[in-house]
């Protein structure tokens, strides 16, 4: 088509063109009605003209005023942009229809799906009036801390009665109170009659101990509780090697265990300093270690500490005397212990000494130091000791008097309770009473002395020093202990990598 400003519209067009524009027929315009007035006057203005001619004249700025008017137009009426269009909603499915799409539908199980669980259900489909049980059911249950073993097999679905009669009869086979927390119960229990009553037990087992498993079936006379052995080698563990750069490294990589190694370098510590060991060193050390013949293996305390530098030999050997474990050497000879811990956690407030009595009047003889302190604070024991008096003393109040080695003594006075007796051991930082105001006192205190020979000399001067040392029978059981010890071989390789579930934490 042509523009009408372009040559050939309506003329020098050929015949054709004249032919066509001859044969167009005009509609006629009445001219009489105001709209026929209106629309004949602009009937001629071109409102959307090309805009990729003429740029700049007046007939393309009108086309683009009519473009810009559009557009703000359709922007105007249209929606906002945080605006929603409503649109056609499905209705909510409800009852028969909704089970149906959700056991068909795809969706997470968290939304309530049933995805993967069933399909829908068809005419097939017939309604069960009881659920079939399974014969037999196989479960574990665990022995916790401060639990009760019958009430473990009650939790599990065994019946009261039969819980109680089953742990009867492992109580006849190991103490009860000896299985470990943490003990797992293999149980299975089998079929019931109906469903309104308990599964029977049919069969128990677990590790009671490290040397012995309990297994428990019914026959035809009720449940039989069978014992067995585990066979365990009692060998200790030894392990040697040189200290090279690093005394730690080496013993973990020669397969010591991490808290043996530990204790191994405390023990070392009390004889010399470990930062002194040279790297040519040879360390020796051996620890309890028990190994059953299902494969676990169990590991104990460090028993030996050896350690062999240049000309210097240190054999040292766990003992225990009065109860507390300590490391002795190949002579018998203990951890020396020196210095006192303080015997309460106070200011001093007065020292040793002549003084103006408070309550008195006159100058007396003081005779120990007074620490101030909160009434009911405890009081610790200075150093090792035992006890030679504890009571009612006079001025003193209720008062305790201790006995050291070496003919030293200390003493404890004004204490609101005492916590010792007479004759009992006591042991450095033990707590042996509380403060309180008892005797001739003018508040809470804590009035201690320390006595040589009887007589009472001044605290500052004195630094207890105790070597615990073995004679007699002990020390010869001692030398029999650290002769067994020395005659393990040497192990290689410590804990094997599959140890097993009942090897204990280092």
């Amino acid at each position: 088509m042509y523009q009408r400003s372009e040559p050939g519209f309506g003329q020098g067009g050929g015949a054709a063109t004249l032919a066509l524009s001859d044969a167009i027929v005009r509609p006629r315009i009445d001219r009489s009605s105001p709209a026929s007035r209106f629309g004949g006057r602009f009937a001629d203005i071109d409102f959307v003209p090309d805009l990729g001619a003429r740029i700049g004249s007046r007939e393309w700025w009108r086309g683009l005023a009519t473009l810009v008017a559009l557009c703000g137009t359709a922007i105007a009426l249209g929606p906002r942009a945080d605006q929603r269009l409503p649109g056609a909603v499905p209705a909510p499915l409800a009852g028969t229809d909704w089970q149906a799409a959700r056991a068909q539908a795809i969706a997470p199980l968290a939304w309530g799906a049933d995805t993967g669980r069933r399909m829908a259900a068809t005419d097939l489909v017939r309604p069960l009036a009881e659920t079939p049980e399974r014969p037999v059911i196989e479960l574990t249950a665990t022995l916790g801390a401060g639990d009760r073993f019958g009430r473990v097999l009650e939790r599990a679905g065994v019946a009261p009665a039969e819980a109680s009669q089953i742990a009867a009869l492992v109580a006849d086979a190991t103490p009860l109170d000896a299985i470990k927390p943490g003990t797992r119960l293999d149980i299975r229990l089998g079929r019931r009659p109906n469903k309104r009553v308990p599964r029977p037990l049919e069969a128990l087992a677990f590790r009671a101990r490290f040397d012995l498993r309990i297994e428990a079936r019914r026959d035809g006379a009720g449940l039989v509780v069978t014992p067995i052995p585990i066979a365990v080698d009692d060998t200790p563990l030894r392990v040697q090697g040189r200290v090279g750069d690093s005394l730690y490294r080496a013993a973990r990589a020669a397969g010591a265990p991490p808290r043996a190694v530990e204790a191994y370098l405390r023990a070392i510590a009390t004889k010399m300093p470990v930062g002194g060991i040279g790297a040519d060193a040879r360390f020796d050390l051996i620890v309890e270690q028990r190994r059953a013949e299902t494969g676990e293996v169990e590991i104990g305390d460090l028993l030996f500490a050896g350690l062999e530098q240049g000309k210097r030999r240190l054999r040292l050997l766990r003992w225990t005397v009065d109860g507390r474990p300590e490391w002795f050497d190949a002579a018998g000879v203990g951890e020396r212990t020196g210095g006192m811990v303080r015997p309460v956690a106070g200011r001093q407030t007065s020292g040793f000494g002549m003084r103006l009595h408070p309550l008195l009047g006159y100058n007396r003889l003081h005779r120990g130091v007074d620490y101030g302190a909160p009434h009911g604070a405890p009081v610790y024991a200075v150093t090792d000791g035992t006890v030679r008096f504890a009571g009612r003393n006079g001025g003193h109040g209720n008062h305790v008097r201790l006995e050291h080695a070496g003919k030293l003594g200390s003493g404890y006075s004004h204490l609101s309770r005492i916590a010792v007796r007479a004759g009992q051991r006591v042991r450095r930082g033990q707590v042996i009473g509380y403060v309180g105001s008892t005797g001739l006192s003018t508040g809470p205190h804590l009035h201690f002395e320390v006595y040589r020979g009887g007589a009472a000399i001044n605290p500052r001067q004195v630094n207890f020093t105790t070597v615990a040392q073995l004679s007699g029978s002990e020390l010869r059981a001692f030398r029999s202990r650290l002769a067994s010890l020395m005659a393990v071989r040497s192990t290689a390789g410590a804990v094997p990598a599959a140890a097993g579930a009942l090897r204990t934490a280092e």
